[in-house]
């Protein structure tokens, strides 16, 4: 079944560092025509203008950066780099920070009918009512070696063990800060990324997915 004009879908997507879930909400989201979004994009973002320009007042700063950014110069930058991935752990502690971010994730939300965001807080914190709610579940080993290859591209001096050691301080202090932290929805649907290839993810997500439109407005 699928999406009509007027039809309305918002999907969450939560997990830690490279468990599969911005590569399924991309495709997903174009099976299904939504408007995709990564929140960890837009922390690695903040990250990026913060270490680049290192402003004196870093919230007035980020304020005027997200004010008006774009999907377009988003995707543009490259923000998966170990330094950056060790900051975003760092300022995503930060609520005044984490305000900012929330603002503009939930401002994308309602702008739009059909959106799948993913992140490490969407089904808990910034899409508490999302119609679907996923989470990504995947072994750091696998995932170490999916960001290692990715990263590989750009950098052919990086080592497998600095990316993983940098994914698993990312995770842990995501699980264990006091402000929005990673954890699973009580009603999220799993999804282990190690268990299925990207093909077995889609079934499984499409076939939630079709249920959840059925329900909705077949009637």
């Amino acid at each position: 079944m699928k999406l009509k004009k007027h039809h309305k879908l918002v999907i969450a997507m939560d997990g830690g560092a490279s468990v599969g879930k911005s590569s399924a909400g991309k495709l997903i989201s174009k099976k299904y025509g939504l408007q995709f979004l990564s929140s960890g994009l837009l922390y690695r973002y903040a990250s990026y203008q913060l270490l680049k320009y290192k402003p004196k007042n870093k919230i007035k700063y980020l304020k005027q950066c997200f004010k008006n950014l774009s999907l377009k110069k988003l995707n543009n930058k490259n923000l998966h780099l170990p330094e950056i991935s060790a900051h975003t752990s760092i300022i995503a502690k930060e609520q005044k920070i984490r305000n900012i971010l929330k603002i503009f994730q939930k401002t994308f939300a309602k702008k739009y009918n059909k959106v799948c965001i993913e992140g490490r807080d969407i089904g808990t914190v910034i899409l508490p009512d999302a119609d679907i709610k996923f989470f990504f579940i995947c072994n750091l080993d696998v995932a170490a070696k999916r960001r290692f290859k990715e990263l590989r591209k750009k950098n052919k001096n990086i080592k497998l063990a600095d990316v993983k050691k940098a994914m698993r301080m990312r995770n842990n202090n995501d699980k264990k800060r006091a402000i929005s932290a990673l954890i699973q929805a009580k009603n999220a649907v799993i999804v282990r990324s190690d268990k299925l290839n990207i093909k077995g993810m889609l079934n499984k997500m499409s076939e939630v997915i079709k249920k959840k439109i059925k329900d909705k407005y077949d009637r």
